[in-house]
């Protein structure tokens, strides 16, 4: 469960009226009223804050995040957004995650750009309260790649502010009693803050103060605003209909992390698959006992030897994986998850596999080939069922560990400089030893080549499935396991020596 606090007017000159309505709309609802509508399915109880007074808004969300056990959803009510964008903030497994938008980058003559080539690097910029205005907020964040750097108010200095904080925030159940006495602690030094200081943007100054890391969410594809007069109303109300949703929703549903043969030969077009299936009220269970049958089907064929059936195991074992993508896929897309439904599909993967290995095995054999070909199934078989071991216990073991502490700064500091510099030693220790090596290579991903080397060269799923279905067709049993053994070997290395790696960090 997700416990939801709705934030009144921000605090500044303009309160946001809570009557506007959305005329497009069946029922013609106020966006307050549409907004609770959405929010109703993650928390019948909303919590409603008044943030007028802040000092007051802010003991008031202290006490929520106090009295609760759950992860917590604040968002202003005057907000208008796409019930996707609320799932996928709400879904997020960061400890904090914002809703951003960065400041675009002015377009400049090549005057200027020379002109610029005289600008102070940000190592050496001084701090300063963000004055520029975006979306009705002032710029006074600064934020990384994947994190909120740093945040400023009227009387908190940031360097180089380059992004606002449009309003949702998801703050994980482990950090809700940090958020807690962050909003205590922002409370008693309230009148340090200005009018158009805006509440988000003040907890989330205080969280990154307090060394709590908050990740990043733009927008990307769905919508987001706040709106304070009705023609503001109509305005986003139009642009938000003129967006997919659907097919937002249809794309979030695919794993953004899958590998090369995933991405590029099943996803593309499995996502439409899923839609279909999810739509016929097919569940993701069902799903999963089809690629199921598939994978047995594949395994039959290839038991018999022969080269059209050998064929025919192919095809059928790819398509076995690809219900295998659709399954996880109709879950995201109809948000239908399981205990059952993951057991299943960890479980019958690795069914799949060593069928088929049995039916190659079985199908070499008939043909008249020397039964040494077990052997070979032993061992693709021995070193699949190691890697899985050793990958459900480093991920458990990864889990238990806990995250590397951020430098915190003192609510009351001026600026954020002191912050800034602790965050550049924090770097430079981490670029040292295994850690700088890590690093390294993990910057290497920015270059497509290594990225999908990478990928492929732990011999996920995909590329193990793709690997069976070509060399049974096109070749033998034998040259199907060797090819699985000495890519999985390798595989294996890698991935063994990463991990040993990274657990001596």
């Amino acid at each position: 469960m997700t416990r939801v606090v709705l934030l009144g007017a921000s605090p500044g000159p303009e309160n946001s009226p809570t009557g506007l309505r959305l005329a497009a709309l069946p029922g013609n609802p106020t966006v307050a009223e549409r907004l609770r509508g959405q929010l109703t399915s993650l928390d019948p109880r909303l919590a409603t804050i008044e943030s007028g007074d802040v000092a007051t808004a802010l003991r008031a969300l202290a006490d929520v995040a106090e009295a609760t056990t759950e992860s917590l959803f604040i968002i202003p009510e005057n907000s208008l957004i796409h019930d996707e964008l609320i799932y996928q903030i709400t879904k997020a497994k960061r400890g904090a995650l914002a809703l951003v938008a960065k400041e675009p980058r002015p377009e400049v003559t090549e005057e200027e750009q020379d002109a610029q080539e005289d600008v102070v690097p940000i190592d050496e910029a001084e701090p300063e309260i963000g004055l520029n205005r975006l979306e009705g907020l002032p710029v006074r964040s600064r934020v990384g790649k994947s994190r909120v750097v740093s945040v400023g108010t009227a009387s908190h200095a940031v360097t180089r502010p380059n992004a606002v904080l449009l309003g949702p925030l998801h703050v994980s159940a482990r950090n809700a009693p940090m958020l807690a006495q962050t909003c205590r602690e922002l409370a008693a030094m309230a009148d340090k803050f200005g009018e158009d200081d805006d509440l988000v943007q003040l907890i989330v100054f205080g969280l990154v103060r307090n060394g709590v890391s908050v990740g990043l969410r733009g927008r990307r594809d769905l919508f987001y605003r706040r709106v304070t007069t009705q023609e503001e109303v109509n305005e986003a109300g139009a642009e938000m209909a003129g967006m997919n949703e659907d097919r937002a929703r249809l794309n979030n549903a695919v794993k953004g992390a899958d590998g090369f043969f995933t991405t590029y030969f099943v996803s593309t077009y499995s996502r439409f698959i899923a839609r279909w299936a999810a739509r016929r009220g097919l569940t993701p269970n069902q799903v999963t006992l089809i690629s199921i049958a598939l994978g047995v089907a594949a395994a039959a064929c290839f038991a018999t030897g022969d080269r059209p059936w050998m064929v025919l195991g192919g095809v059928l074992i790819y398509f076995a994986f690809v219900f295998d993508c659709v399954d996880g896929q109709v879950a995201r897309y109809a948000r239908k998850f399981g205990v059952l439904g993951a057991w299943l599909d960890a479980t019958f993967d690795r069914f799949k596999e060593y069928v088929v290995f049995a039916g190659l095995a079985v199908g070499w054999v008939v043909s008249g080939n020397s039964d040494d070909i077990w052997i070979l199934a032993l061992a693709a078989i021995g070193l699949q069922s190691v890697r899985h071991l050793l990958d459900f216990s480093f991920g458990v073991a990864n889990r238990r560990k806990p995250p590397s502490p951020l430098p915190t700064l003192a609510l009351d500091a001026p600026d954020d400089r002191a912050l800034r510099q602790a965050l550049t030693r924090r770097k430079v220790e981490r670029s040292q030893g295994l850690r700088g090596v890590l690093k390294m290579w993990t910057k290497a991903g920015k270059f497509r080549a290594v990225h999908w080397a990478r990928k492929m060269i732990v011999f996920p799923i995909g590329e193990r499935f793709a690997a069976i279905a070509i060399t049974a067709a096109l070749f033998d049993a034998r040259i199907t396991f060797l090819t699985l053994v000495i890519w999985g070997s390798v595989a294996a290395a890698y991935t063994l020596t990463g991990r040993l790696m990274r657990s001596l960090v």
